[in-house]
Parts: structure tokens; sequence; C-alpha cells
């Protein structure tokens, strides 16, 4: 394979990185906003979700003292270990690497779209003799 074709192909890999951040960060806005938008009743969609955890917790407080603290102490214990485990700063990068390539195209594809518009404006009012 050529350079100029290993480039184009680099830039074409570029250029879906940046779609697939893009389509992250909308869908992921657009499942918040959902999730947290108020209804017609004046409820949040979310709100029968986090009822329901609310009454599993409740159960499974009960639960945990059917078999003493013994069980919620190991299941405490081992929620540390697994919060631990998780690699938050490499998640926190990466996520933050996505929005702003997302934000650097959102800004390219505004900006051409802007000329664009300031051209078919020129060409309008020429036309026009304005």
């Amino acid at each position: 394979m050529s350079v100029p074709a290993r480039e184009a192909d680099a830039g074409h890999e570029s250029e879906y990185d940046l779609l697939t951040a893009a389509l992250i960060g909308i869908t992921l806005g657009a499942g918040l906003t959902f999730m947290l938008r108020r209804g017609p009743s004046g409820r949040r969609p979310v709100s029968p979700v986090m009822h329901g955890v609310g009454r599993s917790a409740k159960w499974a407080g009960r639960g945990a003292s059917r078999l003493g603290t013994a069980g919620a102490r190991w299941a405490a214990h081992r929620g540390e270990d697994l919060w631990d485990a998780i690699p938050r700063e490499e998640i926190h990068d990466r996520v933050s690497d996505y929005m702003g390539r997302a934000r650097e195209a959102i800004d390219d594809v505004v900006e051409t779209e802007l000329k664009d518009l300031r051209r078919a404006i020129r060409r309008q009012r020429k036309r026009l003799g304005i």
C-alpha cells in the first residue's frame, strides 16, 4: 500500500472516530434529556425506576437484618473492591478525548456551513441587485 493510500485510510479512520464520538455524545445527551425531562403528568420518566430501586433497597435491607450484619459488611467490602477496580481516570480521559474530537468536528462543520450560507446570501443579493 502506498503512503498516500495509508494517509487516506488514516484520514477516514479519524473521520469515523469523530463521527462515532459525535453520535455517542448525541445519544447520551438525548437519553439523559429524555430521562430527566418532565412529562405531561409532571413526573419524570425515571421516577418509577427510582421508586422501584428504593423499594428494592428497602427489601434488601430487611433481608440483611435477617441474615445479620456480616452479610451486609461483606457486600459493602466487595462493592468497594469492585469500585476501586474501575479505571475511572482512563474512562474520563477517553470520554474527554471523544468529546474534544466531537467538538472540533462540529465546529468545523458549523464553520463550513456558515461560509456556504454567506456565499449563498452574497449570490442572492447580487442576483437581486442589492
